[in-house]
């Protein structure tokens, strides 16, 4: 009887609940379609790590930290040709190949002068062709590489940079450029990650990549009567010390670190995202059964004075949301389907070619969906599921409805104020700690504390701050004014509630603003201050010499400053071994960077010793004059002195320097990177513009080189931040446009509730006009107040988090006014938006209907 009370309910007003069942269904479907999409993308690769993987790779032997292979411009690590011999005579070696790979290349094309493969993210690597039993790719038109000008590129590539067999491409390595002519095509067998793959004979990479006749590597494959295992441990006995092996299973996983770290990522951003938009939602769902009870009460009176429990009152209305909570994670399933397809042919724009006709839906995907779906709009529903069941017989014998709540009562006003004090206490903690690291946690505190107080406190905020704003309606506007005042004051909850899902988004959204133009400001202050540098060489591969020495015969420049990055081990006078970047410069360094010291000088750091930053050296007790022990690896180390302390939250970042020529009498030239920056200054009286349009021109045949001033360095900073805020602002999009949902939701039952106050407002004289007017200010007040509350909190956050931050370097505080008055206004704007269907749904009314609505 309760299921079937219930169900009929349900369906009853089944109208009334088709807002929140969309909610529902977006939030469900963001996260069973990033579920779907990450499992799809992880069994792709998978399944391509596994097919190509041979059963042992041999390399030369490197220490866990170059795992991941050497520096970016520095030459593969090899193996003596002969190994390959010694290896394939070994029982159990059916096939064994030598193989050359590098991925410090780039391809070019020489006629339109664009780069040809990705210029970010996935790599491009260029080997050489060889039989593998288990090959990527098939060649599928033209010939494979026969001679020092062959070529051959994977499909994929060659369909976006528009080449055909006969193209000319050229391959830009660190040893110089090398033009080679298409003479075949490749298609990957299962899917392309992303990458550019280039082909080229054996002999043509030896020469062309590594400079040698050698191997980066050489792959086995077994006969079958020895496991992977066995046949490395007999390998590696044969060959003796300076080598590694990796089984399948060892590439299998190498390989999917590799992708799995940023779909990991990936995943997770967007269910953070998902989170927020279901938070949203569970505002909606409390709104709308706090609604319907409230309607419902004379039949929920009827049902009590008929013998039903309180118990029971309050299982009908959980059913109702176990029910909802049912259909919508139904269809949100199915919708997430559709987002993971999405998503797929996203990726593939960004060159990760997915298969979208085979979607990897796990056990995972509809566990977690109806899991969040349920468990969202249960919990949401459970107040007002708790207020319908103290709903006593005798409500059945009073009007439709239940007086509006005056304000939030004492103990919700009490609890909201310890939780804000105490999330003001955390940011306060957080503003004043020393170190990012410590005053971390507290921040987060902070942001969760205030939060839920803001939520908490709500209803008390409106009756006041509603108050304020809508003090000009009556003037402006007349009697649709004074209402509309008057009907967002009534029910203060509810307004809280309503306003307090879009300021959650909005919270967000301006304290990311905070952050993100605080930085840019910050970096902009460094350069001022810093970069005495007139222009930056960049690149996303390494910088070679050719270009070096291009830039550096360009009439007006004076000087090059050259960096160069290494990663390297420290050991320090605390015993401690701590790991970090290092920058290797040119002497000249100071000529173009103002480095603030703390003691000591930056010339003797680049005179034979090494710089640190103040945070290093308080942490390890490190001062001027002190020797620090520098491995780079392969058993290289050296002993240098601390020639300056420099200050900390400089252009620097933190990071230690020395002089080329230190670092040179331990490594040898072949394992020193490539320039990953070249500075350059003009010539004093130069015409800096002129000379550096000359210094482009002088660049234009590497197309992957990007050329600035410190003003074209400035906006292509700011250009990087607004990606990154763009995509916040992107994955809150679904959170605000459920928010926006709990006001049209809000105000269309509200419109149903007032049905025959409305009747009487027009019956005395109340036009259409200003009765849709009335509503539509209403919702304007609703949304402009939820966006107060989401600027003050997200600018709190921002501020704070702006200081927490102070020691990264982000020193200076910009707070975005253009952001948070467009934030303002637009609220205006959803709010009027929002408010056209429920205003001229009203204004549809009849008069006496509504008049003789029960």
């Amino acid at each position: 009887m309760l299921l079937k009370t219930s169900l009929r309910s349900f369906l009853a007003h089944k109208g009334r609940m088709i807002l929140s069942l969309i909610a529902v269904v977006l939030s469900v479907a963001f996260v069973s379609g990033t579920l779907v999409f990450a499992n799809t993308a992880t069994s792709t690769f998978d399944k391509l790590f596994a097919s190509t993987a041979s059963d042992l790779s041999v390399s030369k032997a490197v220490e866990e930290s170059d795992q991941n292979g050497p520096p970016r411009g520095v030459k593969p690590a090899t193996v003596p040709v002969d190994t390959v011999s010694r290896l394939a005579g070994l029982p159990g070696v059916r096939t064994a190949l030598g193989q050359v790979f590098s991925q410090s290349t780039v391809l070019v094309d020489p006629v339109a002068n664009k780069v040809v493969g990705p210029t970010q993210g996935a790599p491009t690597i260029v080997g050489n062709w060889t039989d593998s039993p288990r090959s990527a790719l098939d060649l599928t038109s033209g010939h494979l590489p026969q001679g020092p000008d062959d070529l051959v590129l994977d499909a994929d590539t060659a369909a976006k940079a528009h080449l055909g067999l006969g193209s000319k491409v050229r391959v830009v390595a660190t040893s110089g450029n090398y033009d080679f002519t298409l003479s075949g095509i490749a298609t990957f067998r299962t899917t392309n990650p992303g990458a550019a793959l280039a082909f080229l004979d054996t002999a043509t990479a030896q020469k062309t990549l590594l400079g040698e006749v050698a191997y980066t590597s050489v792959d086995l494959f077994g006969d079958g009567s020895r496991t992977d295992d066995q046949l490395k441990q007999e390998a590696l006995a044969a060959l003796g010390s300076g080598f590694q092996g990796k089984t399948a299973a060892d590439q299998k996983a190498d390989g999917a670190k590799g992708v799995g770290s940023f779909l990991d990522f990936m995943k997770y951003v967007m269910l953070g995202f998902a989170g927020i938009s279901l938070l949203v939602g569970g505002f909606l769902i409390i709104n709308t059964f706090s609604m319907l009870v409230a309607q419902r009460t004379r039949e929920i009176g009827l049902l009590r004075a008929l013998g039903g429990s309180r118990k029971q009152v309050n299982r009908s209305v959980l059913i109702e949301a176990l029910i909802l909570g049912l259909l919508g994670s139904t269809l949100g399933l199915a919708a997430g389907l559709g987002l993971a397809v999405l998503l797929i042919q996203l990726m593939k724009l960004l060159g990760m070619n997915l298969d979208a006709s085979s979607l990897e839906i796990t056990w995972t995907v509809p566990v977690a969906s109806y899991a969040v779906g349920i468990l969202i709009t249960v919990l949401a529903a459970w107040v007002p599921a708790r207020r319908a069941s103290r709903i006593s017989p005798m409500a059945a014998l009073r009007d439709h409805g239940t007086p509006a709540e005056a304000s939030a009562n004492r103990i919700r006003t009490v609890i909201g104020l310890v939780l804000t004090a105490l999330g003001v206490a955390g940011l306060g903690a957080a503003a004043a700690a020393h170190k990012a690291a410590d005053g971390g946690l507290p921040l987060g505190a902070g942001i969760v504390l205030t939060l839920i107080g803001f939520v908490v406190l709500g209803p008390l905020l409106s009756t006041g701050v509603v108050r304020v704003l809508g003090a000009a309606l009556p003037a402006l506007f007349g009697p649709s004014g004074k209402l509309a005042q008057r009907n967002a004051m009534r029910n203060p909850r509810r307004t809280g509630a309503t306003a307090a899902a879009l300021m959650i988004g909005l919270a967000v959204v301006t304290g990311a603003s905070v952050v993100t133009n605080s930085m840019v400001s910050s970096v902009n202050a460094q350069i001022d201050d810093s970069v005495g540098a007139d222009y930056v060489i960049t690149a996303n591969s390494p910088l070679t010499p050719a270009m070096a020495d291009a830039a550096r015969t360009t009439p007006g420049v004076r000087t090059l400053i050259e960096q160069k990055q290494l990663q390297v081990t420290f050991g320090t006078p605390d015993g401690k071994h701590p790991k970090s970047p290092l920058l290797v410069v040119t002497p000249n360094f100071t000529e173009g960077f103002r480095i603030p010291a703390v003691s000591g000088r930056t010339e003797d750091a680049l005179g034979g010793g090494i710089s640190v930053d103040q945070k290093f050296a308080t942490e390890h007790g490190v001062k001027v004059g002190d020797r620090l022990t520098v491995d780079y690896g392969q058993g290289r180390t050296q002993s240098l002195p601390v020639g300056v302390v420099t200050e900390s939250g400089s252009v620097l970042n933190g990071l230690p320097f020395t002089s080329f020529g230190t670092v040179a009498k331990v490594l040898p030239a072949d394992e020193i990177p490539g320039d990953d920056q070249i500075f350059g200054i003009a010539d004093p009286g130069a015409d800096k513009d002129r000379t550096l349009t000359a210094l482009q021109k002088s660049l234009e045949t590497y197309p992957q080189v990007q050329v600035q001033d410190r003003a074209g360095l400035k906006d292509l900073i700011q250009s990087q931040v607004n990606q990154l805020l763009y995509m916040v602002y992107g994955l809150l999009g679904l959170a605000i446009a459920v928010a926006v949902l709990g006001v049209v939701n809000t105000l269309a039952l509200s419109v149903v509730e007032r049905t025959r106050e409305i009747g009487l407002l027009r019956a005395i004289g109340l036009s259409r006009r200003q009765l849709r007017r009335m509503i539509r200010l209403e919702s304007v007040v609703i949304a402009v107040f939820g966006a107060l509350l989401g600027c003050g909190l997200g600018l709190a956050w921002g501020v704070t988090a702006r200081k927490v931050l102070a020691d990264q370097g982000l020193d200076v505080l910009t707070v975005p006014t253009a952001t948070i008055v467009f934030i303002l206004v637009a609220s205006a704007v959803i709010g009027l938006l929002a408010a056209l269907v429920p205003a001229f749904r009203a204004g549809r009314m009849n008069v006496l209907a509504a008049i003789a609505t029960d």
